[in-house]
C-alpha cells in the first residue's frame, strides 16, 4: 500500500510547498529533470542570439517567454518548469534560479548579475538534511534585485522595491521599500 504522502507527483508536492523526503520513491525524477534542463542550458548559454535564448528559455520553463524579455547568459536553472517570467524583464549575467519551490517574476523586473533565487532548502536536522523544503519566491512588478543578492525560499519582494547589492533576503519585502544587508533590513521607503 502506498502512503498518502506519495499519491501526488513529486513536482506537484514541491509546487504545493510540501517537504519531500530524500527517500521519496520519485526522487530520481528530480535529477533526471535537472539533467534534461542542463542539456537545454548548454545551448542557451552558448547562444548570443536573443530570440534563440528566449526560445530555449521557453522550452526550459514550459511557457512562452515574451520578446520584451532580455537574458544575458550564462543563466543557471535546476528545473525550469516552476519559473514564470513576465514581460519586459531583464536578467543579467551569471544568475542562479533553483525553482523546485516555484519562482514568479512579474513584469518590469530588473535582476542584476550574480543574483541567486533559491526556492528550495534543506532542514537543519542532520537526520533530515537530504530532504527538500520548498518555498515559492515571488518578485512583484517593477522590483529591482541588486548584484549578488540572494533571495531565500518563501520570500515575496513587493512591487517597486529595491534589494541592495549583496543582500540576503529571508523575509518578505514590503512594496516601495529599499532593503539591504545580511540579513536585510529596511533602508528607506521609496516615495
Amino acid at each position: 500500500m502506498v502512503s498518502n504522502q506519495y499519491c501526488k507527483d513529486i513536482f506537484e508536492q514541491l509546487r504545493e510547498g510540501q517537504t519531500v523526503a530524500a527517500n521519496h520513491p520519485e526522487a530520481y525524477k528530480l535529477r533526471s529533470a535537472s539533467f534534461a534542463t542542463k542539456s537545454l542550458l548548454v545551448q542557451l548559454n552558448n547562444s548570443s542570439e536573443p530570440a534563440e535564448i528566449r526560445d530555449l528559455l521557453s522550452q526550459i520553463t514550459g511557457s512562452t517567454i515574451d520578446e520584451s524579455v532580455a537574458v544575458f547568459t550564462p543563466l543557471y536553472i535546476n528545473y525550469g518548469k516552476n519559473t514564470k517570467i513576465g514581460k519586459n524583464v531583464f536578467i543579467n549575467f551569471d544568475c542562479v534560479f533553483l525553482d523546485l519551490g516555484g519562482i514568479t517574476i512579474e513584469n518590469n523586473v530588473l535582476i542584476a548579475p550574480k543574483v541567486s533565487l533559491l526556492s528550495e532548502g534543506h532542514p537543519i536536522s542532520p537526520n533530515d538534511r537530504q530532504s527538500l523544503v520548498p518555498g515559492h519566491i515571488h518578485i512583484k512588478e517593477n522590483a529591482w534585485i541588486g548584484a549578488g543578492a540572494t533571495i531565500l525560499p518563501g520570500v515575496t519582494i513587493g512591487e517597486n522595491s529595491v534589494v541592495a547589492a549583496r543582500a540576503v533576503v529571508s523575509k518578505d519585502v514590503p512594496a516601495n521599500t529599499v532593503v539591504g544587508g545580511v540579513p536585510t533590513k529596511t533602508i528607506k521607503p521609496i516615495q
